[in-house]
């Protein structure tokens, strides 16, 4: 296909039409007259042989071959964008620029506000977005990192791509408070009769610890799945459930939570946290000074990254 023969605006008006399943209000989005884009959807059907759009009832539906190219159209759209708004320098001061940023919500809640006061002082035009780093985006990370800054994740999900790791934390199983079962200590017999809250439950979607505590052969009693940290205390708080969570993101809740950590009965090993990005932002200027952020962020919120009370070494599996 000759590239330089195709109209690049059209993929501003596919984009918008995918997104919006509309096209008056992908008209008003670009701030086109609706006939201008119906004009650019006619030319689109040609050039893909296909309707993209069909009408049921009074919505539109994609097509099979127009769901396929809504993220492909994102990711080529964003790319085009990064690349015709690239400077050999960047200014933070003058930046009105989104940082994207997949990350799970003990990610936000270990580092979020502390990124968001730095970039607030540097850079108070420009804005973050915390988006879920959800198994689907997980498993497509090389994809996904096109069009999306950073995925902070820890190891043991990714591999191949650049990352720099932030801070070292511990697995801690959590019960309730006045859970009569559990005395001073946990054993292996509590972890395969108690009832579990896990974060994520799926051939590809664990938790390091919980991927871990299978692989010993201990198989969990789930009873509730949830895909936020966040929400496991009050889900194990009054009852007999057991969970899996982060040691700093246990020290973080408060003191009437009503839960209690207690060690894990086996070899958790360490959870080392990292960001992740794609090798085509290693040297973009504004991407180095976002790592950087992200860094000092750590360092301001964590303290000494490097300070756990965990060993790497004792941890052959880790991703260096």
């Amino acid at each position: 296909m000759n590239l330089a023969s195709l109209d690049l605006n059209l993929l501003v008006s596919l984009d918008a039409l995918l997104q919006q399943r509309s096209v008056t209000r992908a008209a008003a989005q670009m701030g086109l007259s609706q006939p201008a884009l119906s004009a650019s959807l006619a030319r689109l059907r040609r050039h893909f042989g296909d309707e993209l759009l069909t009408r049921v009832g009074n919505d539109y539906r994609l097509t099979p071959l127009a769901a396929q190219l809504k993220e492909l159209a994102r990711i080529a759209l964003t790319g085009v964008e990064r690349v015709f708004t690239a400077q050999p320098e960047f200014e933070p001061a003058s930046s009105t620029r989104e940082f994207s940023l997949l990350v799970s919500d003990y990610g936000v809640a270990v580092l979020g506000d502390t990124l968001a006061t730095l970039l607030a002082e540097e850079a108070p035009g420009a804005r973050l977005r915390f988006s879920a780093n959800t198994p689907s985006f997980v498993d497509r990370a090389d994809q996904v990192l096109l069009s999306t800054d950073l995925l902070v994740l820890p190891h043991g999900f990714v591999a191949d791509l650049p990352h720099r790791d932030l801070y070292r934390d511990e697995w801690v199983c959590v019960v309730a408070a006045d859970n009569a079962q559990v005395d001073g200590e946990l054993t292996v017999e509590h972890l395969e009769t108690l009832p579990w809250v896990v974060t994520y439950h799926g051939p590809t979607a664990s938790t390091p610890a919980a991927r871990q505590m299978r692989m010993l052969g201990i198989e969990p009693r789930v009873q509730v799945v949830t895909e936020s940290f966040l929400t496991v205390p009050a889900l194990v708080a009054g009852s007999d459930r057991i969970a899996l969570l982060q040691r700093r993101l246990v020290d973080l809740l408060p003191l009437n939570t009503g839960v209690r950590a207690l060690a894990t009965p086996f070899a958790a090993g360490p959870l080392v946290e990292a960001m992740w990005w794609h090798p085509v932002y290693q040297d973009d200027p504004e991407h180095v000074w976002l790592r950087d952020l992200v860094v000092r962020a750590t360092e301001q919120a964590v303290g000494d990254p490097a300070a756990a009370p965990i060993d790497l070494v004792d941890d052959p599996g880790q991703q260096k």
